[in-house]
């Protein structure tokens, strides 16, 4: 078995892989050495890989190095991809992992993935194989926080608290009502319907150019956007994870 481990921004997230299948996904603040000892007391690992945003925990780094073989996964690793971003070392390893996850959901098609978390992160692969790029802008948690501390009189935003009208009303197209009668309303629908419009807008602008287009959309915040993007889109949770699986079943 595989364990694959992806250091957000936010959250920390680890899976278990019996060959393609996850067995096994948690989320923590931290990934710390007695949580893996618990997950090594459960399963049988021989492999282990990690994508981190952030300084890794050196303490975490060793045990792996100790109880098993672990994949240094730099912008060196051998990957199933062909990276043709102008410069591969500037790019995330994060996005690396999420479009080699993309890849594997739909071989030989092009796949537009959209991470909808701290940043909203867009990659694209075609069907060749080859990562082109992307983009990014701020995630929802940013564009509440910015708007609040940017301002005097904006108050902050929990997301957890936005109130959603049922889907199939005649306001819009999603859960998230586009017309705000308070100020909560309004920046929840400013913010909301802003970023579906935002992806709608790109999803169109890549299938104008990529043919059969598959879109996947993955992320924390994906569950408060799926309902209001008014294109075909495929829910898939821990794409990034299932991305580190695929480079450990390709580098050994």
């Amino acid at each position: 078995m595989n364990l694959t481990i992806d250091i957000g921004n936010t959250l920390q997230k680890i899976a278990v892989f019996n060959n393609d299948e996850c067995v096994h996904c948690q989320s923590f603040p931290s990934v710390t050495e007695e949580i893996l000892i618990a997950v090594l007391n459960q399963f049988s690992i021989k492999y282990s890989i990690i994508s981190s945003v952030a300084e890794l925990d050196a303490q975490v780094i060793a045990f792996l190095n100790v109880h098993t073989k672990i994949i240094h996964y730099t912008h060196q690793t051998k990957l199933p991809v062909t990276i043709l971003y102008k410069n591969a070392a500037t790019l995330g390893l994060d996005r690396i992992a999420n479009a080699v996850g993309s890849a594997a959901l739909f071989p030989a098609q092009n796949v537009l993935s959209i991470q909808a978390g701290t940043c909203l992160v867009l990659d694209f692969v075609n069907k060749n194989g080859e990562y082109l790029g992307g983009s990014i802008s701020p995630g929802m948690k940013m564009r509440f926080e910015v708007l609040h501390e940017k301002t005097k009189n904006l108050p902050l935003i929990n997301i957890q608290k936005v109130s959603f009208t049922t889907k199939g009303t005649k306001e819009a197209q999603g859960t998230q009502s586009f017309l705000g009668t308070d100020t909560q309303s309004s920046l929840s629908s400013g913010v909301i319907n802003g970023m579906c419009y935002e992806i709608d807008g790109f999803i169109e602008s890549y299938k104008t150019n990529f043919e059969n287009l598959k879109v996947i959309l993955t992320g924390g915040d994906a569950a408060y956007l799926q309902n209001s993007i008014k294109n075909t889109i495929f829910a898939a949770p821990n794409v990034v994870l299932k991305g580190l699986n695929e480079i450990i079943k390709y580098n050994v």
